[in-house]
């Protein structure tokens, strides 16, 4: 640790921590108390309390207070609803500083934070990761400009609808402020559900059994189309049984809450199942089913059909008695255990998407659970999706037409055993717009999913996008309007309605719709360019180069710059910006390139690299029909030639 580093700033009042711990991770936790005290912090946590102070509001005041919430991840906070609880209030005052004493991920909603990494940490006070964090408080208590650890600057792997060398367009976005998401903003949609994630009560190794079971819960409510069921993304941040019913259902904005745990033995598979009222906690219903662990199949849709009759509605019985995972038609099930078992193993492995070995390590999985059913409509969209993500972000050059082909393969095999599953028709239009730049041929199936998805918050948001980028601005703004009220804490949602402001040409609402996204999550790619290129066209250079500058994907941030500077009179300045993206990219940003050359007034360079990307199939070409740094060529012949190419004109 460098002096800079241990000693405090004589200017500034000692920056203020809330330890945020599980009580069996105590011992670990003093010596790091001790070394932050050294470095001049000031460290509260629950060992300072008195005798008789009242545990909550003191507590409540010391995390409202400090200025920076330090969290220790372990195997055993991971489940503690108070660290839960404590992170998420971090995250929303946005200044979170997660740790790690051992190897267990950080629980859904905190995995978009890198970790500092103490597991191997020995007490040393001048060790690097204590360096590290003492960096990330004093840039949130305002004595340097260091921030927290975050996770290396790529798109969001679960959140690329338009991807590959040419542009980064995430499935997210958002309706409102952040200001209108506080306790009780809400309103609470009738007959909305929000499913959390399920306990796993049993082997670590277990959990991706109840968290994947709790999903195809999910999915299958999300058919019934008196029902509205909330976002994943929103709901997993409340997995703990533990968390009050009625601050979830106000911050997600629902009428009920459903929950349960799940423990799994080699004879016997129990879960636990209640529903609750989100305006007074009341019990709705509530049952244990003990099964074998060969009928687990017919396990999410038997609790569906329970929760829908509880609510006055109707689900399959059918299912239920031919005991099957979901209705085969609706919501693309199997009548395999092993196969149903290798999917979910495979769906746990793509939501992690921590590299290209875990992304094909999903794909190994999708594929031995259709080894076992071919007909599993589910396991092939999610196939489907598998192959895209591989092919968009990490596929080599010679391998991604056939990547993409076999992307359509599967989803078209999906639909032809569901045709009613929206999964099946989200994959196929995302496969057909993405991987063959064929936005006329993508339609039928993204409408179709729309229509079976309306109450399933990723599909319209995917939808919206779709729908914005192709000149369809009312479509695109009703979809992303619902998908918002059903998923009301994802700041991908925020983000994907900020791209939706942002092709409508509504810039003020793209920049609130973007910083409502970094307010969820201050890191959150492609955000801060957003939010620069809105804030160049509406005049506002100076704030927009700052913009550009917080933008952590490079790919964005010269692009931005280039253009910035360049307006601003410093050529060389933006030539450098220039010429940085050409040579770390190459033709995987010849997109970007000519946005830059168009609005220095290159016309004819321009036009040349957008014919480049298009011999490439550079998929940022689907951006073009409402880019408005093109609209400097737009009104060339040779503009108009490639539209009615790609199929925008």
């Amino acid at each position: 640790m460098t002096s800079a580093d241990s000693a405090p700033d004589p200017d500034h009042a000692a920056p203020r921590v809330f330890l945020s711990y599980a009580r069996a991770d105590r011992k670990r936790a003093l010596p790091l108390i001790a070394a932050l005290e050294q470095a001049g912090i000031s460290v509260w946590w629950d060992g300072l309390l008195e005798g008789g102070d009242s545990f909550l509001p003191t507590t409540e005041a010391a995390l409202e207070a400090a200025d920076a919430v330090v969290v220790l991840w372990s195997q055993t906070s991971v489940d503690s609803h108070w660290v839960r609880d404590e992170a998420t209030r971090g995250r929303e005052r946005q200044c979170l500083v997660p740790l790690r004493l051992d190897h267990s991920p950080p629980p859904l909603g905190f995995r978009q934070f890198q970790v500092i990494d103490l597991s191997t940490w020995r007490g040393k006070a001048d060790a690097a990761p204590i360096a590290a964090a003492v960096r990330a408080i004093r840039g949130f208590s305002g004595q340097t400009h260091a921030h927290v650890p975050v996770a290396p600057a790529t798109a969001s792997r679960r959140g690329v609808l338009l991807g590959g060398g040419a542009a980064v367009v995430a499935v997210a976005g958002g309706m409102v402020a952040w200001r209108t998401l506080g306790p009780g903003a809400v309103r609470a949609i009738a007959n909305t559900i929000a499913v959390i994630p399920f306990s796993n009560l049993g082997q670590p190794d277990e959990a991706y059994f109840s968290a994947g079971l709790s999903e195809e819960l999910r999915a299958t409510l999300v058919r019934d189309p008196l029902l509205r069921i909330a976002a994943p993304t929103s709901s997993a941040g409340f997995r703990d049984a533990s968390d009050d019913v009625l601050a979830i259902a106000k911050k997600l904005g629902v009428a009920y809450i459903l929950r349960g745990s799940v423990r799994r033995g080699a004879d016997l598979l129990r879960v636990s199942v209640e529903l609750l009222s989100g305006a007074d906690a009341r019990l709705v219903w509530t049952q244990s089913l003990d099964r074998a662990p060969s009928d687990v199949l017919a396990l999410q849709t038997e609790i569906a059909a329970v929760v829908g009759r509880a609510l006055s509605t109707e689900m399959s019985q059918q299912a239920i008695a031919a005991g099957r995972s979901g209705d085969l038609e609706q919501v693309g099930g199997t009548s395999n255990a092993q196969a149903f078992d290798a999917y979910l193993r495979g769906k746990a492995l793509a939501e992690v998407s921590t590299s290209e070995d875990s992304d094909r390590a999903a794909l190994a999985k999708f594929d031995a659970a259709l080894a076992l059913d071919p007909g599993y409509a589910s396991a092939l969209a999610a196939r489907s999706k598998i192959l895209a993500v591989i092919a968009n972000e990490t596929g080599r050059s010679a391998e991604i037409p056939a990547l993409y082909s076999r992307a359509v393969a599967s989803a078209q095999a999906a639909i032809k055993a569901a045709p009613k599953l929206a999964d099946a028709q989200l994959a196929l239009g995302y496969a057909l717009y993405n991987g063959r730049l064929d936005p006329s041929a993508a339609r039928q199936p993204y409408d179709r999913a729309r229509e079976l998805g309306e109450g399933d918050a990723d599909v319209l948001r995917t939808f919206a996008l779709y729908c914005a980028y192709t000149g369809r601005a009312n479509d695109a703004a009703q979809a992303i309007k619902t998908s918002l009220a059903l998923d009301p804490l994802n700041p991908g949602a925020f983000r994907a309605a900020g791209y939706v402001a942002y092709a409508h040409r509504d810039y003020a609402e793209t920049i609130a719709r973007m910083r409502a996204a970094l307010a969820l999550n201050p890191q959150l790619s492609t955000a801060s360019a957003a939010i620069g290129s809105a804030l160049y066209l509406s005049g506002q250079g100076a704030a927009a180069r700052t913009a550009f500058a917080a933008e952590p994907l490079a790919l964005f941030r010269l692009q931005g710059e280039a253009i910035v500077l360049r307006k601003s009179g410093d050529a060389a300045g933006a030539q450098q910006a220039f010429d940085q993206l050409a040579r770390e990219y190459g033709s995987n940003a010849n997109y970007q390139q000519a946005q830059i050359l168009a609005q220095w007034g290159d016309s004819d360079g321009a036009l040349d690299r957008l014919e480049q990307a298009w011999a490439s199939r550079d998929s940022g070409l689907l951006l073009a029909r409402t880019d408005p740094m093109l609209d400097p060529v737009r009104s060339t012949p040779r503009f108009a030639d490639l539209l009615s190419r790609i199929g925008l004109a």
